[in-house]
């Protein structure tokens, strides 16, 4: 090294160092605070759906969507078949379905905010949506919930939200339920494609890869 040349001191190297760790720290606490507040909103999503599904049957005796009253309660509004099951999918593409309607009727109640059969999203843009047991089952039965089990055995109206990371779905069952995909009131299913159906068998348990997507489902 020549004269006019001059290295970093430890102490200079030091101080950076310091620094560098710092910023690290910073990012790393703030993307744990982006995920709790993720896990919060999804818990609050549940909650609040549930909360109104229940103010909607004490005042109308009704089921949400299959609500055979909703025409002549509201002009514009598409009546149920009355038979306590939501016809469709959570995820249905169909504005006619009961599972679509359900989200109609929720709002003209002033249960939920908003207008129309759009479903609404979660807090990472995935689906959230209801329907009864895995959507399939031809045979209603006379009782509520006698439909094929859906995700981890749930019958009964589900309530579902898509696409949720791995930290986030396993927040959120820890929070609300078990903590266990396959047991609970709160089941989860690993996604191979956005916004699945809801198949019967849940996941086994959650594997954190910070890649692993799962749909959530709550029995309501």
């Amino acid at each position: 090294m020549s004269p006019s040349q001059k290295g970093f001191t430890l102490v200079e190297i030091a101080v950076v160092l310091v620094i560098i760790g710092l910023l690290v720290g910073g990012i790393l606490k703030g993307q744990q605070m982006i995920t709790q507040a993720r896990i919060k909103s999804v818990i609050a999503d549940f909650n609040g759906v549930s909360a109104a599904y229940y103010a909607y049957r004490d005042r109308y005796r009704a089921v949400p969507g299959n609500d055979p009253n909703a025409a002549t309660r509201w002009a514009g509004a598409t009546a149920g078949d009355g038979d306590g099951h939501i016809g469709g999918l959570y995820n249905s593409a169909n504005p006619a379905d009961e599972s679509r309607q359900w989200w109609d009727h929720l709002r003209r109640a002033g249960f939920l905010s908003g207008t129309g059969t759009n479903q609404p999203f979660n807090a990472v843009s995935g689906l959230i949506g209801a329907q009864t047991g895995d959507g399939t089952s031809p045979n209603y039965g006379p009782v509520l919930g006698s439909d094929a089990a859906g995700t981890g055995g749930l019958t009964g109206i589900v309530l579902c939200s898509a696409n949720l990371p791995d930290k986030i779905a396993i927040g959120v069952d820890t929070e609300m339920d078990d903590g266990s995909p396959a047991s609970g009131a709160v089941r989860g299913q690993l996604q191979a494609a956005l916004t699945p159906p809801i198949g019967k068998q849940a996941a086994a348990a959650y594997a954190e890869t910070d890649t692993n997507s799962y749909t959530l489902c709550r029995s309501l």
